[in-house]
């Protein structure tokens, strides 16, 4: 269809000051809202924390880790 396609590695080293800062701007909210309310408050107050939660309590709380690793899988609501 006339469209070129091509990957560049590590894009983000190629412009390390201006990546880190957006990496910065998108996870500072989370860490505030982790410092401000607890590791447990946050994850219950929002969706998003809850599913980039891989273990907790000593249990893996993310299902495609729990899998890879061929390890017993842990739903985070069940330990709060």
């Amino acid at each position: 269809n006339g469209i070129v396609h091509y990957s560049v590695a590590n894009m983000p080293g190629a412009v390390p000051r201006t990546s880190t800062m957006a990496l910065t701007n998108v996870t500072l909210p989370y860490a505030l809202k982790i410092a401000n309310m607890g590791a447990e408050a946050a994850c219950k107050a929002d969706p998003a924390l809850m599913k980039g939660l891989n273990v907790y309590k000593g249990k893996l709380t993310y299902k495609s880790v729990a899998d890879a690793q061929n390890l017993e899988y842990t739903p985070a609501e069940s330990l709060f």
